[in-house]
């Protein structure tokens, strides 16, 4: 047929063509998935492998489910068979993979009901979704669900289906299968459970989070009866069986982690992302590829040991530390307490903490970006005093500097507080909470102490927002999982990389000179000390009485944040401070990655002005002064006057006494005018 001949074809002719095409398309469509998943379903006979977890290089890592025992349908209790077809799906035996009547009930329910969904998915539709799907409510996916359910029903055998759906059911606590939940629960095998530790298995099933023995038994103890009178009215057992059951007295035992404590909080991170993504499902031959570094986690797990140890630690003193790609966001290495086995929380990203000193270059980066330097000065810190509901407070400092007037440069890298509280009153709290929250530091309170970091924050999120500095200005937001692949290949989620530019690229170049002079002259000088070597910055942080110690920093590859603390806030020893005690750890970490993750030096950004100056003064050099190259940002006073503190030549000697009278007949004419 010619091109020429569409022309001559009515608006009658190009609805049946046009509708035709489509007819053919969604037909394609159609049968190529459904002999996709069918082919998939086949494969089931030959067993089925897990979701898998891969790390940064593409290496095979560990499996979501390291606890599942895959068991034959005999061996598993009779009781536990009848009880989760009674409340599960009762008609189990006669429908062919969707219930009909199920659906229609639920459909009813919903539309009259206020309080809630009720669910008519069968166990092969289950089933269908934990092999295949996700738990996305959308009507698409019901969809899909219900063809599957068919398929499932057409290839396997009705005892094929459950042994499946037996093996890979969640049940809370990070556990798959009846086999793994009986041993984790009561010890014994699933071929052995009462009918009263049978029923409470089975009624976890609806809602494993409210439902889970571990955290909510009584919940889980109701539904149970719940399950045994769906057996007595499914005929399963006897009126008497339920009462006995009922009184029962099952022992649980508590919940326990891995044996092997290695990487054990990386791994659990992951876990909990993915099930944040796709509920408890465990899907067959999924491939979920992450930013974590094996050999970097282990790094980070014998520095978090080893600092421990040197502490006197086994009295409950816990660490945690985060290594994070600053440029992508990649999570390195995440360690949540002192092991794993013994204390399975992840203080790394659930322990919110008051951050001390750490928090003070959020309000350094806001003065610098109103136009002070960082050789601007600020005057009057002994002076500082801040009315409070409780009276007047002011700000104390163990080894702070006698004088009254610091540059910022001086007053950060020795981390005064009166000089941090008086540079807030400056520049205003707004502000700074502004760019706390905007680098992912949220709800942080709007109070003088703010500066010295009397909110709390967790080591996770503290850690990602000093990447704004090694990236000279960009937030970037932290991720752990980034591809998951299904079974055919195919990407089903992706985590791209999130960046947001909230700081000037000189504003944040001046902040990390500073935070480089921190480490090299100021309160993070021991890094130095304890071999640490290249272009680094950092800052360090003490909360009141040593209950909290940190000591955040970076080079070009990687931002690391330690903080050790206990979990009961009290006193880790006298002088615990974040050098003494946070930074020994960071040290020894970066120590122990220096090869895998090399940092260079920093590039300054192109339209900033270099000037030589005093690195005692902060003023012009003269003869006999040691200098450093300050950078400037546009707008920025550079100093005029030549050092003061160095006696330098005759020439610059004369020089700085005719700046001297010129200067105080200026301070004088201002004087005279500002009458």
């Amino acid at each position: 047929m010619r091109l020429s001949a569409f022309g001559n074809l009515s608006r009658r002719d190009w609805i049946i063509v046009l509708g035709g095409a489509f007819v053919i398309v969604c037909t394609v469509i159609v049968l190529v998935w459904t002999g996709r998943h069918a082919m998939a379903i086949y494969r089931l006979n030959r067993g089925v492998g897990g979701t898998m977890f891969y790390d940064a290089q593409g290496r095979p890592w560990f499996p979501l489910d390291e606890q599942r025992r895959d068991v034959p349908f005999e061996q598993i209790s009779p009781y536990f068979k009848d009880a989760v077809i009674s409340v599960e799906d009762h008609r189990y035996y006669s429908h062919f993979g969707i219930d009909p009547i199920a659906i229609t009930r639920a459909a009813v329910y919903n539309l009259r009901s206020e309080e809630g969904t009720q669910g008519g998915s069968t166990i092969t539709q289950q089933l269908a979704r934990t092999l295949y799907l996700s738990n996305a409510r959308t009507f698409a996916r019901k969809a899909q669900e219900a063809a599957l359910a068919v398929m499932l029903e057409i290839f396997l055998s009705k005892k094929e289906i459950l042994e499946l759906y037996f093996d890979r059911v969640y049940l809370s606590g990070g556990v798959y299968g009846v086999e793994s939940m009986s041993e984790k629960l009561y010890g014994k095998h699933a071929a052995d459970l009462t009918l009263g530790e049978a029923a409470l298995i089975a009624g976890i099933i609806r809602a494993p989070a409210a439902y889970s023995p571990w955290t909510h038994v009584d919940a889980a103890r109701r539904r149970s009866f719940v399950v045994l009178q769906r057996m007595r009215e499914e005929k399963k057992i006897t009126p008497a069986q339920e009462q006995q059951a009922r009184a029962e007295q099952i022992r649980i035992r508590p919940l326990s982690s891995v044996s092997n404590a290695r990487q054990g909080y990386a791994k659990e991170f992951l876990r909990q992302q993915f099930r944040d993504i796709y509920g408890g499902d465990n899907p067959p031959d999924w491939k979920v590829y992450t930013s974590f570094i094996p050999e970097v986690q282990d790094a980070a797990e014998a520095a978090v040991r080893n600092g421990l140890r040197a502490l006197g630690g086994g009295n409950g003193l816990q660490a945690a530390l985060v290594a994070m790609d600053p440029n992508s966001g990649n999570l390195l290495a995440i360690v949540g307490g002192s092991d794993f086995v013994q204390t399975p929380y992840n203080r790394a990203v659930r322990s919110r903490r008051q951050p001390g000193s750490a928090f003070k270059p959020f309000v350094y980066s806001v003065a610098l970006e109103n136009g002070m330097s960082p050789v601007s000065t600020i005057s009057g810190i002994k002076q500082v005093a801040v009315a409070a509901p409780e009276g007047v407070w002011i700000p104390r400092d163990e080894r702070a500097s006698e004088r009254d007037e610091l540059t910022l440069r001086e007053a950060l890298l020795e981390s005064n507080n009166a000089a941090a509280v008086l540079l807030q009153q400056h520049v205003g709290s707004r502000p700074v909470l502004r760019l706390a929250n905007d680098l992912g530091v949220t709800d942080q309170p709007d109070v003088p102490s703010l500066a010295l970091g009397s909110g709390l924050v967790s080591p996770l999120d503290l850690t990602a927002a000093y990447a704004v500095f090694p990236t000279l200005g960009y937030r970037v937001k932290p991720r752990g999982i980034i591809d998951v692949l299904n079974a055919d290949g195919e990407r089903v989620h992706r985590t791209n990389i999130e960046s947001e530019q909230v700081l000037s690229p000189q504003v944040a170049f001046q902040m990390l000179t500073m935070l480089e002079d921190v480490i090299d002259r100021g309160t993070g000088a021991a890094a130095r000390r304890l071999g640490v070597h290249g272009a680094v910055g950092g800052k360090t942080g003490t909360t009141n009485d040593y209950r909290d110690a940190w000591f955040v920093g970076f080079n070009s590859a990687v931002v690391v944040g330690v903080w050790v603390g206990y979990d009961q806030p009290e006193r880790i020893r006298v002088g615990g401070t974040g050098a003494r005690v946070a930074l020994p750890i960071w040290a020894d970490f970066v120590r122990r990655t220096a090869q895998r993750l090399p940092g260079r030096a920093f590039e300054p950004p192109g339209d900033m002005r270099a000037e030589e100056l005093c690195h005692v003064s902060y003023l012009r050099p003269v003869e006999g002064c040691p200098t450093y190259v300050e950078y400037f940002k546009g707008g920025d006073d550079i100093p005029s006057r030549l050092c003061t503190i160095h006696q330098g030549n005759m020439k610059q000697r004369v020089q700085r006494a005719v700046q001297g009278i010129f200067g105080a007949i200026g301070r004088g004419l201002k004087g005279i005018f500002s009458r």
